[in-house]
């Protein structure tokens, strides 16, 4: 079919939708089509209804385009804020142990990176019931705003106390994000593209980590301004990069699978539509993705629901999907500690183990953050053609190995400064890939109507059991000044890690290419 007459076709489908026939099994007079204008229809479908749709086939159809990319780039940036804040608090952590900081001892550095975890954990539950319950969009505008103000506080803390608080309300915004905006990403991207996608967008952290490496040396800088001034604009980075942001998310619309669900179908095709529209110049160059029927788009029913009771949640998670539940929290748990525990607390190790100056942490951090980007990046395609099983056991398995060698290495000071750093970035360009796909797991293998809040579960248990216990853990390692007791915590991590990809291997999920609503049929569907 030329690209005339595929446009001559789907414009014939566009027009004649409203007017279809009903479903056979539909007749009620309260069943509608989703794309039916008709002034008469209501702006949100009675409960009970039935509502025929085709929005999630067509998001599915539509060619990569410049929208997609204003999706990835004004919600994607939350990853790299989180990078921002986690590599500003790593490598900053040398100057705040000094007079001129707050004189915060290991102890206190390594809490105060918990506190931001457990706020994290937190928003995360909050803001992810929320995002369920209310829309992607407001949520996604809510939590950046709480991340704007706390991170802008923390940077005026005047004591070890009012710098945890502020850590902590800054993990609630970030945490908060995590399930908006991977709720919104996965809802609005393609499928034969949803996994490199998300796999990019989570190595972006990196990004946002060689920012605050990189502002770190600068700001940390006596020949540029004092460091008892720097280390607090470093956090006003952020604040500044969110207030950009702010104004690109206004033209973020919601998420159109969202609103069909809760009975906004006038909504829903009303952004479908404005999307198509944006594609019109792709469709008359025969550049649109074929559907499998020829040029129709599958259509689903279902009866909409205004919210999802915390018991078919947990019915969900817990029975229905308990497999995938424990696959998700294997994943979960070892990126978390995985991650957490090394990172938080790697520019400890660089000054007190290597005599590293702490001025000079970021030169290390910006290495091991370019090794963190070219792992979902130079991998990402293979989780959609090879498949999401071999590719997570896989980078799992390899990132656990890695961990396990260089742990020995550093156990018999075998490693200078610079080869622990390279050694790290070998060991993380796996890592930073099977990371990634962790979220990427969790955020397509449940029903749309809980996906916020299964990957608010996931992201705290995992957090709470692998982000906060793990530098909490460290910080008292590397206290005791032994090689092999911090060896001993690597490993801990190089098992989870090999856990991890075993319950992958077994029950793991092939969603490669695949629509979310086939991965996971949602619990509004009737057909």
């Amino acid at each position: 079919m030329d690209g005339a007459a595929r446009a001559r076709q789907h414009g014939a489908m566009v027009s004649a939708a409203g007017n279809r026939l009903p479903h056979p099994d539909s007749a009620h007079p309260a069943s509608l089509p989703a794309r039916d204008t008709r002034a008469a229809e209501p702006a949100i479908v009675p409960s009970g209804s039935i509502v025929e749709t085709d929005i999630p086939a067509r998001l599915d159809a539509l060619p990569f385009g410049r929208f997609h990319l204003l999706v990835i780039v004004a919600l994607g940036i939350t990853w790299i804020l989180d990078g921002l804040e986690v590599t500003l608090a790593g490598s900053l952590s040398g100057e705040l142990k000094q007079s001129a900081g707050l004189s915060l001892s290991n102890a206190e550095v390594g809490l105060a990176g918990s506190c931001y975890l457990a706020g994290a954990v937190l928003g995360a539950f909050l803001f992810g019931w929320l995002t369920d319950r209310l829309g992607r969009k407001k949520l996604f505008t809510v939590t950046l705003v709480v991340y704007l103000l706390a991170t802008a506080a923390t940077g005026l803390s005047w004591n070890f106390c009012s710098f945890a608080l502020f850590r902590f309300f800054t993990g609630a915004g970030i945490g908060g994000e995590y399930t908006a905006i991977n709720s919104t990403i996965q809802e609005l991207i393609p499928a034969r593209l949803r996994g490199w996608t998300d796999l990019v967008i989570n190595g972006s952290f990196w990004l946002g980590a060689a920012m605050g490496a990189g502002g770190s040396i600068v700001l940390l800088d006596p020949a540029f301004i004092d460091p008892a001034i720097g280390w607090r604009l470093a956090f006003l980075i952020g604040a500044i990069i969110g207030l950009v942001i702010v104004m690109m998310r206004l033209w973020i619309p919601e998420s159109p699978r969202w609103l069909v669900t809760h009975g906004r179908a006038q909504a829903a095709e009303r952004i479908v539509s404005g999307i198509e529209a944006r594609f019109s110049g792709s469709l008359r160059r025969g550049a649109w993705i074929e559907t499998d029927d020829g040029g129709a788009h599958k259509r689903v029913r279902l009866r909409p629901r205004d919210h999802t009771p915390l018991r078919e949640v947990a019915q969900a998670l817990f029975v229905t999907f308990r497999r995938r539940t424990l696959v998700g929290l294997s994943l979960m748990i070892a990126q978390a500690f995985f991650y957490n525990a090394i990172f938080f607390t790697y520019a400890l190790v660089l000054t007190d183990f290597y005599g590293a100056p702490a001025d000079q942490v970021g030169w290390y951090i910006l290495p091991f953050a370019a090794g963190n980007v070219l792992g979902p990046l130079l991998l990402g395609r293979l989780f959609d053609t090879v498949g999401r099983r071999i590719m997570i056991t896989s980078t799992y398995a390899l990132s656990g190995i890695l961990l396990a060698a260089t742990a020995y290495l550093f156990s018999n000071d075998l490693l200078s400064a610079q080869q622990l750093t390279a050694a790290w970035m070998i060991v993380f360009f796996f890592a930073s890939a099977a990371a990634s796909s962790a979220y990427l797991t969790v955020s397509e293998i449940f029903p749309l109507e809980l996906r916020a809040l299964a990957i608010a579960f996931f992201y705290a248990i995992g957090t709470g059991a692998g982000g906060i216990a793990g530098p909490l853990l460290f910080g008292m390692l590397i206290d005791t000044g032994s090689r092999a007791s911090i060896a001993v915590g690597y490993c801990i991590g190089a098992a989870l890690m090999a856990a991890a990809a075993a319950a992958q291997a077994i029950w793991g999920v092939a969603a490669e290419r695949k629509p979310l609503e086939a991965v996971s049929r949602p619990l509004a569907f009737i057909d």
